[in-house]
């Protein structure tokens, strides 16, 4: 399962919902509290979203945009009622 997402890298706190209208169509919101610097912000968002989804970090990778703000992710393998679960954090 892939679906986009925007990262706000450096807030006060990791939330994961709502929803951005970008390049890469309607994509989920991710808000880390890591820099975007070596990595770290790109490690925060598989972890805060594998929390957000209830999966492992490992099942979560970033397939597009490791150098930018909007990202395409996989989930793999996606739970049972992973596109519900993401429609819901889409709505915030």
């Amino acid at each position: 399962m892939r679906f986009a997402i925007r990262v706000k890298p450096g807030v006060k706190r990791d939330a994961v919902g709502g929803t951005w209208e970008g390049d890469l169509g309607a994509a989920l919101i991710v808000a880390v509290a890591a820099p975007a610097v070596d990595g770290k912000a790109n490690r925060a968002v598989c972890r805060v979203l594998a929390k957000a989804l209830g999966v492992r970090a490992r099942d979560v990778t970033i397939v597009r945009g490791e150098r930018g703000r909007d990202k395409l992710v996989e989930l793999e393998p996606a739970p049972p009622g992973a596109v519900q679960h993401l429609g819901e954090l889409r709505r915030g």
